[in-house]
C-alpha cells in the first residue's frame, strides 16, 4: 500500500517535484550543466557490452566504491558510477579512474527512473549503504536486472525507525539478490527488516588506499610549520570548532607554539568558524583566503585535502563525535598513521570505533577537558606518540583486505557478465 501510494504521489506530483529541483539549483545544489540528468536524461551515450552501474549516495559512500570500480574496469566491464550531490560530482571528475562514467542519479520518479534504465541498460547493479530510492529499486527489480547491496549499513536508530515500517523496508530489500552488510551487525540488521539473503565479507571503506595529497605543497607546509607541536580536528561540525580552540587554550602555555589545524566538514563555513576563534580571542588564518598557518589555529576550509593535513598532524580529533550524533570515518586518519582520538557520540561507526579501541588505535574522550588531555600527553610524550600511530596503522593495514573479500562474494554474480551478446533490457518501469 504506501509503495502504491509513493509511485502515485512521485508520479502526480511531478511539477512540485521540478519545483523543489529548480529552487535547489538556485541555492547551487544542483549542477547547472548537467541539470537535465536528475530527470533521467543521460549526459553520455552508453558504451557498447556489458555494464555494471554503482551507485552511493555522496562523498563517502562514493569513495568507498572506488576500488571495486578498479577491479571491474581491469575485468573488462564498462562502468557507470552514479551519485547524487553536487560535492561528490566534483570529487567523481578528479578520483574516478579513466573509462569509468560519472552521471547524477535521478530523481525519483517513475517517468524518469524509466528514461535512466532505457538507456543506461545495466547488467548489474551495485547499491551502496542504505540510500533506498523505492521507484528506482522497483524499477531494476521489474527489469529483471540483478541488484546487490555492498556497504549495507542500518544503524541502531535507522533499524529502530524501519521497524515502523516492516512491510515497505521487507520489499524494498526482497528487490536485492544479496544484502552485503559493512559489519556482522549491519548483516543481521538487514536479515531482520526482511533481506532474503545477507552476509558481511568485510568493509569497502577499509579497502580504500590512503586519502592523496600534493607532495610539494606538503613539503612547504611542513617547512613552513617547522618544529611546532601540530594537532589536526578533522571534519568537525558546528560547536567542535569551539571545543578545538578551547583545547588549544588549555594547551598553549605547555606547548609552545602549538598550531591547532581545523577541518570543518562543510568547507562553506571556513569565515563562520574564523569569525568564532577570533570573538574566542585566537588568532585564526584561512586556507581559502590564501593564508599559511601562521596564529594559533589554521582553518583549512578547502575540499578534498584532508590528506595533506592529516599528514602534517601527528595526532587527529575525527569530527561530528562530540557535539554532533553520528561520527565521520575515522579510518582514514588510522591509514594514515595519526594517533585517532574521537568523542562517544560514534553511532554511524559504532562496530569500526570498538575495534580500534580495542586494538589501541584509538583512543575515546569524553569532552573538551578530556580532548585537551589526551592531546597534550601525546604531543609532550614522543615514545608514547609514536606507540599510538604505529598501533592505529598496524590495525588500518590489517583491515585493508576487506576488497578481495567483497569481490570474492561478488563473483557469481560478475561470473554472469562474461563475455557475450548484450542481453536487451526492455522497457517496463
Amino acid at each position: 500500500m504506501i509503495h502504491a501510494l509513493y509511485r502515485l504521489a512521485t508520479t502526480l506530483l511531478g511539477p512540485l517535484i521540478g519545483l523543489y529541483l529548480k529552487r535547489r539549483l538556485a541555492r547551487g545544489k544542483e549542477d547547472p550543466a548537467r541539470f537535465p540528468e536528475r530527470m533521467g536524461r543521460p549526459g553520455r551515450p552508453r558504451p557498447e557490452g556489458r555494464l555494471v552501474w554503482l551507485h552511493g549516495a555522496s562523498v563517502g559512500e562514493a569513495l568507498s566504491l572506488l576500488p571495486l570500480v578498479e577491479r571491474l574496469l581491469g575485468r573488462g566491464l564498462n562502468v557507470l558510477m552514479t551519485t547524487g550531490t553536487v560535492t561528490s560530482a566534483r570529487l567523481m571528475a578528479e578520483r574516478l579512474p579513466a573509462g569509468a562514467i560519472h552521471q547524477f542519479v535521478p530523481v525519483d520518479r517513475p517517468p524518469w527512473v524509466a528514461r535512466f534504465l532505457d538507456h543506461w541498460r545495466p547488467d548489474l547493479v551495485l547499491w551502496a549503504e542504505s540510500d533506498f530510492w523505492p521507484n528506482l529499486i522497483e524499477a531494476v527489480g521489474r527489469r529483471s536486472i540483478p541488484l546487490v547491496l555492498v556497504q549495507g549499513r542500518v544503524s541502531a536508530r535507522s533499524f529502530a525507525g524501519w521497524q515502523r515500517a516492516r512491510g515497505f523496508i521487507a520489499r524494498l530489500l526482497s528487490r536485492f539478490e544479496l544484502c552485503l552488510g559493512q559489519t556482522p551487525g549491519d548483516a543481521e540488521r538487514l536479515a531482520a527488516l526482511g533481506a532474503p539473503r545477507t552476509a558481511c565479507a568485510g568493509n569497502l571503506k577499509l579497502a580504500v588506499p590512503p586519502l592523496p595529497c600534493d607532495e610539494a605543497e606538503l613539503a612547504r607546509l611542513r617547512t613552513i610549520i617547522g618544529g611546532r607541536p601540530v594537532w589536526l580536528a578533522a571534519s568537525t561540525h558546528p560547536g567542535e570548532e569551539a571545543v578545538a580552540a578551547g583545547v588549544h587554550a588549555r594547551l598553549r602555555d605547555r606547548l609552545p607554539g602549538l598550531l591547532t589545524i581545523v577541518v570543518p566538514r562543510h568547507p562553506h563555513r571556513g569565515p563562520e568558524v574564523a569569525a568564532e576563534m577570533a570573538i574566542l580571542g585566537l588568532a585564526a588564518s584561512r586556507r581559502s583566503a590564501g593564508a599559511d598557518p601562521a596564529g594559533d589555529l589554521y582553518v583549512a576550509d578547502t575540499m578534498g585535502e584532508l590528506g595533506l593535513f592529516l599528514r602534517l598532524a601527528p595526532v587527529a580529533f575525527v569530527g561530528k563525535s562530540l557535539t554532533v550524533e553520528g561520527g565521520q570515518n575515522p579510518f582514514e586518519p588510522a591509514r594514515l598513521g595519526a594517533a585517532v582520538l574521537f568523542g562517544p557520540r560514534m553511532s554511524n561507526f559504532a562496530d569500526m570505533a570498538a575495534a580500534m579501541l580495542a586494538a589501541g588505535a584509538a583512543e575515546e574522550v569524553a569532552d573538551e577537558a578530556a580532548l585537551a588531555e589526551a592531546v597534550g600527553r601525546l604531543l609532550a610524550d614522543p615514545e608514547l606518540l609514536a606507540g599510538r600511530r604505529a598501533a592505529a596503522l598496524a590495525w588500518a593495514e590489517a583491515e585493508a583486505g576487506a576488497l578481495d573479500a567483497v569481490l570474492a562474494v561478488l563473483e557469481p554474480h560478475l561470473a554472469r557478465l562474461e563475455p557475450g551478446p548484450l542481453e536487451h533490457r526492455h522497457a517496463g518501469a
